[in-house]
């Protein structure tokens, strides 16, 4: 019998993290700057556990390596995307990210990142940093040599619901108060540009990565415009964000029936808002705030059920 994968998140602590995970979500956190829970994740720095099951304890990576036929042979050297939720209770780092090419060269074969962004809430007059105003490379680097950050950085406000694509090589940064989703390639590479001045544990400054992210930002940068398609059926909506080379990514809002088809290669499911039931003709499944899943291939058809917000993603 085909039936969902639920998994147990692993959290990062971050010295700019704080208790959302556990306060929203209700996870058992290790600390107080808890930044990170990276709830669908086969990366060596972080694997999820497959949480119930024929495969119970399992690390992600593991499945992905032995279990083949679940993902429908999908095409790939390791598992491809990467999901979280990040809880930025103070501002993070303005960085970048390398694209496949560039990781491959010179980050002993790590993938690039190209990622995007849920808000699943905000504080008021929460902003993001994305893109930046230089021209060319070189007035990038006197910009950033002279650290004109206000002049150079652009801010933008945000809230609830907005959604954000952010390929490789935009320069970005979350700031304080935001709580997201995000969705990436499976890849943990980030330069750092700016961070405030900020010390580690040690008390030593914070590494940054100013010739690597010279390299890899975009200039000038490019706003690539989000353009959703809205689907309304009598029990649902679904709205798609983003179909990219690496990901597609859509919002699922159900009240109080969704039927979906069989899934091809494989689908990750995460539980935003809300309780319900996923099934088949076969079992039924629940579903609350905070569940992160995987639909195997040929799962279903299938449907949800009951008032449940989910984010979906797949390769």
């Amino acid at each position: 019998m085909k039936q969902p994968i639920f998994f147990r998140p692993v959290f990062q602590e971050r010295i700019w993290g704080g208790t959302k995970l556990r306060d929203v979500y209700g996870y058992d956190i290790p600390s107080e700057r808890t930044g990170e829970c990276w709830a669908i994740s086969a990366h060596p720095n972080g694997q999820s556990v497959v949480r119930s099951g024929e495969w119970a304890g399992m690390p992600l990576g593991q499945l992905w390596q032995e279990h083949r036929e679940l993902f429908g042979y999908y095409d790939s050297d390791r598992f491809p995307l990467l999901t979280k939720i990040i809880d930025a209770n103070d501002d993070l780092s303005v960085q970048v990210h390398p694209d496949d090419e560039y990781a491959s060269n010179y980050e002993k074969g790590e993938w690039g990142k190209t990622e995007c962004w849920y808000v699943i809430d905000c504080e008021e007059g929460a902003e993001i940093i994305f893109g930046h105003r230089a021209k060319t490379k070189e007035e990038l680097a006197d910009m950033m040599k002279r650290e004109q950050w206000d002049q150079l950085l652009q801010r933008v406000q945000v809230k609830a619901g907005d959604f954000f694509y952010v390929p490789s090589g935009t320069v970005h940064a979350l700031c304080s108060g935001l709580l997201i989703l995000e969705t990436q390639q499976n890849s943990d590479t980030t330069y750092r540009v700016y961070d405030y001045g900020r010390r580690d544990r040690d008390g030593k400054p914070r590494e940054l990565h100013v010739k690597k992210a010279l390299d890899v930002i975009t200039v000038p940068h490019l706003q690539q415009p989000i353009e959703p398609t809205v689907v309304k059926m009598a029990g649902a909506t679904v709205t798609t964000w983003v179909r990219s080379d690496y990901f597609t990514v859509s919002k699922w809002e159900v009240h109080p029936r969704l039927e979906m088809e069989r899934i091809q290669p494989f689908l990750l499911l995460s539980v935003m808002v809300g309780t319900g039931a996923i099934g088949t003709e076969e079992g039924e499944w629940p579903l609350q705030k905070g569940d992160h899943l995987l639909l195997p291939y040929q799962f279903g058809p299938f449907r949800i059920t009951g008032h449940v917000q989910l984010i979906a993603s797949q390769p």
